[in-house]
């Protein structure tokens, strides 16, 4: 079974890290490329994020989580 969650995490990593080289590159592309008429939501800049999360172990998506809540926590 943990050779299962190994090869799946794994999977959503490297599915992760190419979204997010498709999705930059087109958004880019569909920016530069503006007499297409053609626009991208902004929340499909995200998405391939979601996969990367989700590949990281435990540990890892605890520590991304701690991260972001310190870096928009409101300094005093």
């Amino acid at each position: 079974m943990e050779r299962l969650e190994k090869a799946m995490r794994m999977t959503m990593l490297a599915v992760g890290v190419i979204g997010i080289a498709v999705i930059y590159f087109g958004f880019v592309y569909l920016q530069v490329n503006d007499d297409m008429g053609i626009t991208m939501p902004w929340y499909f800049l995200i998405s391939p994020w979601i996969c990367v999360y989700f590949g990281l172990t435990q540990t890892q998506q605890i520590a991304t989580i701690n991260w972001f809540v310190n870096k928009f926590k409101w300094k005093k």
